[in-house]
């Protein structure tokens, strides 16, 4: 992370500002497209579903083109981590554009990974839903309503541990996908036999990683909680009108200190890319290195590596 900087760090930044982007004029579409329909709606007394149904719609059609998004970037940023690894293990030069060329070739394969372990992923948890949903209606049925939630509690516990061990079975799957070149499903496979027999020493491992990332970007979090401005309930009431809109209500509800709400914003933003950058980087880097170190002991790839470095 040190010595990569620039090339990790770089690409992972020009691939967030590149989702950013693409967010910010999805939704600057979707506003101007239901602009007039707003209007409408905050003014009527009675609204009917011909005037909330675009808005509505507008509003799925953008959180859709946004998990689309987020899902392609969070693949190309799982595969920079494996890229810059690549170079790093044998010491070698590289460059931010040869880290964006190698990562949005393999974004593909990466995102196949990714769709494929959330399928796998759903089969216990659709199985835990339907087991849930049947439980309930048995047990309203039976009117013993107040047992449902300890069934519903038990049920959880029996599905986590599937979906762990899937998740930790999985984990070098991008790393495969990225540094082998391998398609999805030969890179969950590959995935599948490196861990094997390493289970809990990877999920050890991983569950650490995951750990230190969650109490620090917990840490982060507690003071931006804390600085935030606070609306001004005194000056705060009920409007004779609506608001004519979003700027006027936020008008009304923070007073003079609306400016500095909007300097929160921009900096805790700023702040949660950083630290989201630093957790992905970190996260992803453990699971590599986990990766070569596995390939290591079991498929001799020290020497290889060794012989690489004599030849440089």
């Amino acid at each position: 992370m040190g010595r990569y900087a620039r090339q990790l760090f770089g690409a992972m930044a020009a691939g967030l500002a590149l989702l950013f982007a693409a967010t910010a004029g999805a939704f600057a579409l979707a506003y101007h497209s239901v602009k007039d329909d707003w209007q409408v709606l905050i003014h009527t007394d009675e609204p009917t579903w011909a005037m909330v149904s675009p808005i509505v719609i507008c509003v799925v059609v953008a959180y859709v083109v946004l998990m689309l998004l987020t899902l392609l970037v969070n693949s190309f940023l799982s595969a920079v981590s494996p890229v810059v690894l690549e170079h790093a293990v044998l010491g070698r030069r590289t460059t931010f554009g040869a880290v964006w060329r190698r990562a949005w070739a393999r974004t593909p394969s990466v995102l196949g990974v990714t769709l494929f372990m959330y399928l796998l992923i759903a089969i216990p948890v659709a199985l835990f839903f339907l087991v849930w949903v049947s439980l309930i209606a048995l047990l309203v049925a039976a009117e013993s309503p107040l047992m449902a939630p300890g069934f519903v509690f038990l049920l959880g516990l029996l599905a986590l541990p599937m979906v762990t061990w899937l998740v930790v079975s999985f984990s070098f799957a991008p790393a495969a996908a990225v540094l082998e070149s391998a398609g999805p499903i030969t890179a969950l496979k590959r995935s599948f036999r490196l861990v094997r027999g390493a289970w809990w020493r990877t999920f050890g491992i991983l569950s650490l990683t995951w750990g230190m990332v969650g109490v620090t970007g917990w840490i982060v979090q507690i003071p931006l909680l804390f600085a935030g401005p606070q609306p001004s309930y005194d000056a705060y009431g009920p409007y004779d009108e609506p608001p004519a809109d979003v700027g006027e209500f936020f008008s009304e509800v923070y007073g003079d200190a609306l400016p500095g709400l909007w300097t929160y914003l921009v900096i805790t933003v700023v702040v949660m890319l950083v630290v989201q950058r630093l957790a992905t980087a970190f996260t992803q880097l453990v699971g590599t290195l986990l990766y070569i170190d596995q390939r290591i002991r079991r498929e001799g790839l020290g020497e290889s590596l060794a012989r690489a470095v004599g030849h440089q």
